[in-house]
């Protein structure tokens, strides 16, 4: 095989995708205007779960909208000059609420999600970085026994779960604090998702991908890409200061897609959705597992660097200034779940998540231009989907049959 591949976007699912398709021999480029690794690669709260098969659109979500925005954890923001943009997407996020939608959306997630232990696992063999990757549960803990018995027995978030393999496991007061010694006071059970991993740092579980990769012959270059255009049956990507040709392009830009595709007639309905996190370096505490304040939508996990905080969802440009109460919000947040955490030096990152109104990415050919293929869209769950993404994409430009249905990923299913 020697067809070459530009593959733009350096996150997981770009690197994932390169690496993929370089055991597989093709001549792989990787193209992106930051440093590998940056943007939500970087900034999300490193849960790798197999069991993430639950999308933000389920039945009677209108319902808790009002709450998320206005109540005091302030979980969903929307920026006006946004609105015109947000009401159509909006719309099409509720008509993916019916059981029927949610059903066979959680079927999809699950194929791609499902396998993303096994994958990191292979991946970093032999990277002398397997240790990036943690074993770890999912620990959902709640202000309130009742609510949490409740949710236990009757919430879609966990029999969904369960139907497709989950162990789950609810804990009242004294054994959730067995389990998480640091955990403040107000917490009083938890449901624990097991047979979990956490990424002890996203960024250098990437970074020791992309290094196998270049050791497999991927190049890495720096550029902005300005504009895309095909030349006979490959493609362009036009830098500013130099292009790039290749047989086969695979756009893995994330919340950036959109606005590339659009000179080409491709019109997406993709939205970013900016989170936010908080590092805390010397933290003096730690976390054993992912933990979520279910109320607040926050996740606390230890990772190499210290404590970090993640979560918020806001719709705005992707050029808006960062909410500038949100870094205080969230370490009032963090104080919560650790009471003991050391705050003393923070540092504050605002990212964006690449979201459809369905929740799944987009991974494939785009049938209106052959060799230009997409694999972006992966909304919250890009840390879990990205190596399977990748697997598929080489699976597809190897030409050899999918022993899957994915056509839950295609790129015309908003046409």
């Amino acid at each position: 095989m020697t067809e070459t591949v530009t593959v733009v976007g350096a996150g997981l699912v770009g690197i994932c995708t390169a690496l993929s398709l370089a055991e597989r021999n093709f001549t792989v480029r990787i193209i992106d205007k930051d440093a590998p690794a940056q943007g939500a690669t970087y900034g999300n709260a490193g849960i790798i779960s197999p069991w993430s098969v639950l999308p933000q659109a389920v039945p009677g979500i209108w319902k808790s909208i009002p709450g998320l925005m206005l109540g005091r954890h302030q979980v969903l923001k929307a920026r006006v000059n946004q609105f015109p943009k947000l009401i159509p997407w909006g719309i099409s996020f509720l008509r993916n609420t019916s059981p029927s939608k949610v059903e066979r959306v959680s079927e999809a997630m699950s194929l791609l999600c499902n396998p993303s232990i096994e994958l990191y696992r292979r991946h970093l063999k032999g990277t002398d970085h397997e240790d990036f990757l943690a074993d770890s549960w999912y620990v959902h803990a709640f202000r309130s026994e009742t609510k949490a018995r409740r949710w236990d027995k009757t919430a879609i978030d966990y029999s969904m779960r369960r139907k497709f393999g989950a162990e789950i496991e609810f804990v009242a007061d004294k054994e959730l604090h067995e389990i998480e010694p640091a955990l403040g006071p107000e917490f009083k059970a938890a449901v624990l998702i097991k047979n979990q991993a956490r990424a002890r740092s996203p960024e250098k579980i990437a970074l020791a991908l992309l290094n196998k990769a270049q050791k497999l012959g991927v190049t890495f270059e720096r550029g902005e890409m300005q504009a895309l255009y095909q030349t006979g049956d490959g493609w362009v990507v036009q830098c500013k200061d130099r292009q790039f040709s290749s047989q086969k392009l695979v756009l893995a830009t994330g919340a950036w897609s959109a606005k590339l595709l659009r000179p080409l007639g491709i019109s997406l309905p993709l939205l970013a959705e900016r989170g936010y996190h908080v590092d805390f370096k010397n933290p003096g505490v730690s976390i054993q597992n992912s933990v979520m304040d279910i109320d607040a939508k926050v996740v606390a996990s230890s990772m190499s660097g210290g404590l970090r905080l993640a979560g918020a969802s806001e719709f705005c440009r992707i050029d808006a200034q960062p909410d500038a109460n949100r870094q205080a919000l969230m370490t009032r947040q963090a104080k919560a779940i650790a009471p003991e955490l050391n705050t003393s030096t923070v540092s504050f990152w605002h990212g964006h998540r690449p979201s459809f109104p369905d929740s799944l990415p987009m991974v494939g050919e785009f049938n209106s231009h052959p060799n230009l293929f997409a694999s972006f869209g992966h909304s919250h769950y890009g840390l879990m989907m990205a190596p399977k993404s990748g697997e598929i994409l080489a699976d597809l430009l190897e030409g050899r049959t999918h022993n899957m249905d994915v056509s839950a990923f295609r790129t015309n299913r908003f046409e």
